[in-house]
């Protein structure tokens, strides 16, 4: 992994952190290899409870640097591919691997956070955003439409005129405003602090039943109550026949904190 991203881990929560701040965290082709990279390196490690993503500097993230883009269109056009069976490119991949993680993922918006870098917080599966925050699907102002995951992400948020509405005219919103429209989950001044507490409430659970919630909703929202129903049940036997649901049946008992081993699901 490049400099592009760090990774801080402490008591089972990451923190995934862009690390552009003279460019806004704005998404160059390094940025995107490394948001790849940094979800992979999250997965690896089966200690890892909970994911902080967030940008350095005075803003989230800025959205796609054209500048750097410009100078080399070769390799943007070629990033555009799909290679196998896989299902996303490389600028879809650098927001939809934070939904494919078994672990809860919790944007802290503050700042700028427009075109890409939205479509980026919106495929966390939290976001937690600074009243003052500035956000934009700004794909317009280019000319451009959404294109990393977002036209998924945006339906799951926002009635169908609303995303046309803010799609079509770049409208910029603020954090507040992004609220009261359902796009983040809490706004608070201090949005970072509000989400370490949210990810160590989290870390407390057990890792399993927390995998397999992010999995059990992300298969059922949108499907038919006959396949919800089968899915609860398989997701729901494998938990109960797993470590962690003894320990914490143990600790209930007992009445102590549980000591829940590594998470068992991939």
């Amino acid at each position: 992994m490049n400099d592009r991203v760090r990774i801080e881990v402490q008591d089972g929560i990451a923190e995934v952190i862009l690390n552009r701040a003279d460019k806004i965290n704005g998404l160059d082709h390094a940025m995107f290899e490394a948001l790849v990279a940094a979800a992979k390196q999250v997965r690896a490690n089966r200690n890892i409870r909970a994911v902080i993503l967030r940008g350095d500097g005075r803003g989230f993230c800025a959205g796609l640097d054209f500048k750097s883009w410009g100078a080399n269109r070769g390799l943007m056009l070629r990033s555009f591919m799909k290679w196998g069976v896989k299902k996303t490119n490389l600028y879809q991949e650098a927001c939809w691997c934070w939904r494919r993680l078994p672990v809860p993922v919790i944007a802290v918006i503050h700042g700028a956070c427009y075109g890409g870098g939205l479509q980026l917080a919106l495929a966390a599966d939290m976001r937690v955003a600074a009243p003052d925050a500035d956000l934009c699907i700004m794909e317009a102002k280019w000319g451009l439409i959404p294109d990393m995951t977002g036209s998924v992400t945006l339906r799951e948020l926002l009635p169908k005129d609303v995303a046309m509405k803010l799609t079509m005219s770049g409208e910029r919103i603020s954090g507040a405003r992004a609220h009261e429209l359902g796009l983040v989950t809490e706004v608070t001044d201090d949005p970072l602090t509000y989400a370490r507490a949210l990810a160590a409430q989290i870390a407390e659970r057990s890792p399993d039943a927390v995998a397999l919630t992010k999995r059990l909703f992300a298969r059922t929202w949108q499907a038919s109550e006959r396949w919800a129903f089968r899915v609860e049940s398989a997701l729901q036997l494998k938990l109960l026949l797993g470590r962690n649901h003894k320990e914490a049946l143990r600790a209930n008992a007992q009445k102590r904190a549980p000591q829940y081993a590594a998470r068992s699901v991939k």
